[in-house]
């Protein structure tokens, strides 16, 4: 027998960034955190925080995990996919919205210090240290 039934994509959860920049005399520059497991260069991102909107939550993000506090954008400036490996084991597939972030002030202290490395890139070499292609892409298009 010929099974015709439509075959169920699995659901991307969402998932809210921050991509911080700042200027300096030398032209733009793009903070990129490592990943706690696998230590790659990420941007600092997390689910949803019930009671704040997608941009304060790309915020709280940039403040956890990289101590940083600026002017977040009110419309994200892309998407990205990406698999987020869960405590489990399993890898949940995440659609990332991202929101620009400019960097106004360092926190002495943050929740997440000492867990990252943190590193400010030029625009392409931050560009060129993310996987993710749409990434990328958004890396590329900030201006």
């Amino acid at each position: 027998m010929l099974w015709t039934g439509a075959v169920k994509k699995p659901q991307k959860h969402r998932q809210y960034a921050a991509l911080p920049w700042r200027d300096t005399g030398a032209g733009r520059q793009v903070l990129l955190i490592s990943s706690r497991d696998s230590g790659r260069w990420v941007i600092p991102k997390g689910w949803p925080i019930k009671g704040l909107s997608p941009a304060q939550t790309a915020a709280r993000e940039a403040f956890e995990e990289a101590g940083l506090g600026g002017q977040v954008s009110k419309k994200p400036i892309g998407e990205f996919d990406y698999g987020k490996k869960l405590d489990n084991g399993r890898v949940q597939a995440c659609r990332v919205e991202v929101y620009g972030l400019e960097q106004h002030i360092q926190h002495p202290e943050w929740p997440e210090q000492g867990q990252r490395r943190l590193q400010w890139f030029t625009v392409r070499e931050a560009a060129e240290a993310v996987e993710e292609p749409d990434l990328k892409r958004i890396i590329r298009n900030l201006k």
